[in-house]
């Protein structure tokens, strides 16, 4: 680092706004690795959807990285670790691009260009080197007008995987049942202890590669046995902590596959879990990254449809939290795209994937890249993981980590209380002849400006509440709760907004905003002229639901400014209490 930068002895002390040089530095590796919000806010994710995979504070910095590649890189030193790092990186790219480039002049072209990138990278490190793969792929898949060359090897990997399954060894080698379950003292144990070996067994074999790249494979039982014996005893304990008999709990599970042939073992664990109760999501990558299965592979891979038929696919990759959790109270598995082309990068991951994540009560990570990511990192996940992958060596690692002690995850259970309570009180105020009134206007719409919008609100419906007699006015500002996000809320708010008891809904004017700072002594802050509820999309929902709602109910009356005012505003930020910009 230069040397005005503070020293960082761990990337948890990364935060903006410590030092106007430590912003710049850092500012310069997000932008260079095209990983900073504000520069590409289509293509990364904002800060709220990043706290729903990770445990943030404001302004602190996470990069896509283990914490000794982030430390180097922002040393910008080629240590000999970052070096075999890139040249394993740049020698499967180079392999790629003689395999698959017919045309020679083509070859030459695109292995130059690369170079030209490579170079220009390894002379002055800054780069994640899967983020430079990535740029490098790009290139490749553009300038050859392919969308995956690998797309034969994953079906044979696939179909191989498939005639191992449906071959006796493997019918011998999952049935095979251990005397030792006879010894349980309830039927609960021995099932659970029979579910605990399928999957220690099921997890085993999806790790076995020669089992996909090699043509016909056909193991010994001595090799089954001493691919088990790599199993640790971690695994059972791991596992029982998490689904055993005594917690009777279902699980919303996120699993993330590695590679081709694989997969067809990990459904297998996936139909096991879903046997056992629990709802899966399957997180597939949006286009080619090597042997990766891919969301579109099943459309020419009879294998993986075959495998896969049944579940449900979402295409989209900006589902709402609430067509989330309707699609998976209807089916057991789903299947989704991470929306990204290189290794785990939440950074990069779609809106689909960040609200699938922080829906999950644990995620499955497969593979070393995901490994790496989850684990070899000092920061905390806002949900347990469970990731495993086996070494050059053969040797099973597996390795679970807890989800971050300052995290609660608000389920939807509780939401729908919270929202049911609300409702109760509207049809009491009703059943006592009241009207009532809802009241929408801005929360966060102005960036730092939460907490006064919250007193602006407050102090504005005490105000009605002290003029307008024998009206139940219901305050949104007034059921914040620590755990709740702007998701959560939308989504309770919703659920009480279309129960129909709503008689006046009421949206904040500039008028009402000038009142508030009266009532307050304060003169109107610059910041906050002319603003008013069409300011939020946040607000802009809640009109399109108004209007559903009064078409319903042609006698509820909608206050405020005129709908059309709304509409020029987006969906509302992902996670947040406030809204996204104006389309320009």
């Amino acid at each position: 680092m230069p040397n005005k930068l503070p020293r960082i002895s761990s990337v948890l002390d990364l935060y903006y706004g410590r030092s106007p040089y430590l912003d710049a530095w850092l500012l310069h590796f997000m932008t260079e690795n095209n990983i900073e919000h504000l520069a590409n806010p289509r293509e990364n994710a904002s800060p709220e959807q990043l706290r729903f995979m990770v445990d943030l504070d404001e302004n602190q910095v996470f990069a896509p990285c283990s914490d000794w590649m982030l430390k180097t890189l922002l040393n910008s030193k080629m240590t000999d670790d970052l070096r075999l790092e890139y040249r394993s990186k740049w020698r499967q790219l180079v392999t790629l691009i003689k395999d698959f480039t017919g045309d020679e002049y083509t070859k030459k072209k695109v292995l130059a260009l690369c170079r030209h990138k490579f170079q220009k990278t390894t002379k002055s490190p800054f780069i994640i080197p899967s983020r430079l793969i990535k740029r490098l792929l790009t290139i490749f898949l553009n300038q050859t007008a392919q969308h995956d060359p690998f797309e034969a090897r994953k079906r044979e990997f696939n179909k191989r995987a498939k005639r191992v399954i449906e071959s006796p060894f493997l019918n011998r080698f999952l049935s095979a049942c251990p005397s030792s379950t006879m010894g349980c003292q309830r039927i609960q144990d021995l099932r659970w202890e029979l579910d605990l070996l399928e999957l220690k067994r099921l997890f085993c074999l999806s790790t076995w590669d020669d089992i996909w790249k090699t043509e016909h494979f056909v193991p010994q039982s001595s090799q089954v046995n001493d691919e088990l014996a790599k199993v640790r005893d971690e695994f059972d304990q791991v596992m029982t902590k998490l689904m055993g008999p005594e917690l009777k709990i279902e699980l919303k599970i996120l699993y993330l596959p590695e590679s081709a042939g694989g997969i067809v073992f990990d459904i297998m664990i996936i139909r096991s879990l879903i046997r056992q109760g629990h709802k899966v999501i399957l997180a597939l990558k949006e286009g080619f990254y090597y042997d990766y299965p891919i969301y579109w592979d099943y459309e020419n891979d009879p294998v993986l449809a075959e495998e896969l038929k049944g579940a449900c696919f979402l295409e989209n990759h900006q589902i709402s939290k609430k067509d989330l959790l309707k699609t998976l109270r209807e089916h057991d598995l789903v299947v989704i795209s991470d929306g990204t082309r290189e290794k785990l990068n939440l950074c990069r991951t779609s809106v689909t994937f960040a609200r699938a994540w922080k829906e999950s009560d644990l995620i499955i990570a497969k593979g070393k890249g995901n490994y790496r990511r989850l684990i070899m990192t000092s920061h905390k996940f806002t949900r347990d993981i469970l990731a495993f992958y086996r070494d050059e060596n053969g040797q099973l690692h597996f390795a679970f980590k807890e989800k971050s002690p300052r995290v609660r995850k608000v389920t939807e259970k509780e939401i729908l209380a919270k929202a049911e309570r609300i409702k109760r009180q509207m049809r009491q105020a009703k059943a006592e002849g009241q009207k009532v009134m809802f009241y929408s206007a801005i929360v966060g719409s102005i960036p730092g400006q939460t907490k006064v919008a919250i007193k602006v609100i407050n102090t504005f419906i005490n105000y009605l509440r002290s003029r307008l007699e024998g009206t139940f006015i219901i305050n949104p500002a007034e059921h914040f709760e620590p755990g709740l996000d702007g998701d959560d809320l939308m989504y309770m708010w919703e659920i009480v907004q279309r129960s129909g008891l709503i008689d006046v809904w009421r949206f904040q004017t500039v008028a009402d905003i000038e009142k508030s700072f009266e009532l307050m002594g304060q003169k109107v802050p610059p910041i906050w002229a002319g603003k008013d509820a069409t300011f939020s999309t946040g607000c802009t929902k809640e009109m399109q639901i108004a209007l559903e709602e009064q078409r319903k109910y042609p006698e509820m009356q909608i206050i405020g400014p005129s709908p059309e005012k709304f509409f020029r505003r987006r969906e509302y930020g992902v996670g947040k209490f406030f809204d996204t910009n104006i389309e320009r």
